[in-house]
């Protein structure tokens, strides 16, 4: 028709004017300077759970290094030069340096023009997306029947220390070294994160995560969490209640039974742990889910996992108390039930190794605790063995011996090891008890 042909030929006309214009004509995308950019810091020799997101006014630029663009014909088949500490010319990572003189990794985000806040582009999802139905569903999409993701497993383990995964922990790092969730929101707390943890698309990359205490779904608007929280039906953590003093309790749950609320307390916890396998299969593992009791329900502080069936003995796989309720005693507690329990089965156990660095301290205080708390009992003619205290304790006789090296008390005497306790560092450490006692 005439009009239709009439509309072309305005068209081809615009065309026309457009590849007229010259460069200076042309519409310009705004220009990104550094400082609207916020840079992601690893500070060397800390743990990753200090890294943080922080602007230029944070660096002294007097300080900044300036590294040569790689040469990329010497680069094939090798590291090209001026890179620093020998990183591959592709990484998005630059090396800078601190206030202080140190060393720090850093990668950078844009900062949103209108109110400062992070923006990072989530994976399928458009910037002014409103909130859909899979923030009730909790765990999305990309299921398979079973309710497992098909691009990724989590699970109730750590990390191995075999050689034989060195490379597949290697790159698990690469992944894994910058945060995805800033914060979370959990009951009347606001909790920062502190590692990666792999949610699903498009809870992967958030500033904050709205968190039920009782059921453990995620979401990713205030207004969902707030009506979820309203309509809750659950007021504890499901599965079987199985110690309860004062407003402490426990629960103990079948990964095979409650699959879905352990994966979600899987996820959960890999924002505080580091060292942990990625795997969906929580069938495999029992869950004993450490909580604070009032009126209003059973609030979750800690829990730890233990393989059903553990060809190494472990009587513990992941152990977390939440960074709310730190420093109240709650990893003492939990490390005492899992011996406990191990005792009950009539046989010692062992943490899952390797063991956090919070794991290690939390561990040789309380190993060192039972130990010293059974000399002190003793009257000195005993003729007790390694193995004996073992039994005793539930310790494994190689935590046992790690402990007492550690102390000191491994003494060679006529020709054999033997345990050397003096009266006087026992006197100090029940003085020490009593005052811990009494403060408590």
């Amino acid at each position: 028709s005439p009009q239709r042909q009439q509309q072309k030929q305005q068209q081809k006309q615009q065309q026309q004017q457009q590849q007229l214009l010259s460069p200076q004509d042309q519409p310009q995308q705004p220009r990104i300077s550094a400082w609207d950019l916020l840079y992601y810091v690893h500070y060397v020799e800390h743990d990753r759970r200090l890294d943080e997101w922080v602007d230029l006014s944070r660096f002294n630029l007097a300080t900044l290094k300036r590294v040569p663009p790689p040469d990329m014909s010497s680069a094939v088949g090798g590291v090209a030069p001026g890179m620093h500490g020998g990183k591959d010319p592709s990484s998005s990572r630059r090396t800078t340096r601190s206030t202080e003189g140190k060393f720090k990794r850093d990668s950078a985000r844009r900062r949103s023009p209108s109110s400062g806040v992070d923006v990072t582009p989530l994976a399928g999802v458009s910037d002014g997306m409103s909130a859909d139905p899979v923030d009730d569903a909790s765990l999305g999409k990309g299921k398979n029947n079973h309710g497992e993701s098909e691009s990724f497993r989590i699970g109730g383990g750590n990390w191995h220390g075999d050689s034989d995964i060195a490379e597949l922990e290697a790159e698990h790092h690469e992944i894994t070294k910058v945060k995805n969730i800033s914060k979370i929101v959990m009951g009347k707390f606001e909790v920062e994160a502190w590692y990666y943890s792999p949610f699903p698309p498009p809870y992967n990359q958030l500033d904050t995560l709205y968190i039920c205490e009782f059921c453990l779904k995620y979401m990713r608007k205030p207004r969902f969490f707030l009506q979820h929280c309203s309509e809750c039906p659950r007021r504890s953590p499901p599965g079987q209640e199985i110690y309860r003093e004062g407003n402490l309790s426990v629960f103990e749950l079948d990964g095979k039974d409650h699959r879905v609320y352990c994966q979600n307390l899987c996820l959960l916890a890999k924002l505080f742990l580091d060292h942990k396998t990625l795997y969906y299969d929580v069938d495999p593992f029992y869950f004993y889910v450490i909580t604070e009791v009032d009126s209003r329900g059973a609030h979750i502080v800690g829990y730890f996992s233990k393989e059903k069936v553990s060809s190494e003995e472990y009587n513990l796989a992941c152990i977390l108390t939440f960074p709310q309720f730190q420093k109240c005693g709650y990893g003492k507690f939990i490390i005492s039930l899992s011996y406990e329990l191990s005792k009950r089965e009539g046989k010692p156990g062992s943490p899952e190794k390797p063991l956090s660095d919070l794991g290690k301290i939390s561990y040789r205080s309380y190993w060192t605790h039972v130990l010293l708390t059974l000399f002190s009992e003793q009257t000195g003619e005993e003729n007790i063995q390694i193995k004996d205290i073992s039994m005793m304790t539930g310790i494994k006789t190689e935590d046992i011996i790690s402990t007492l090296q550690s102390l000191n008390m491994i003494r060679f005497w006529k020709g054999q090891h033997v345990v050397f306790v003096m009266q006087e560092f026992l006197n100090k450490f029940m003085e020490q008890k009593k005052e811990d006692s009494f403060v408590q």
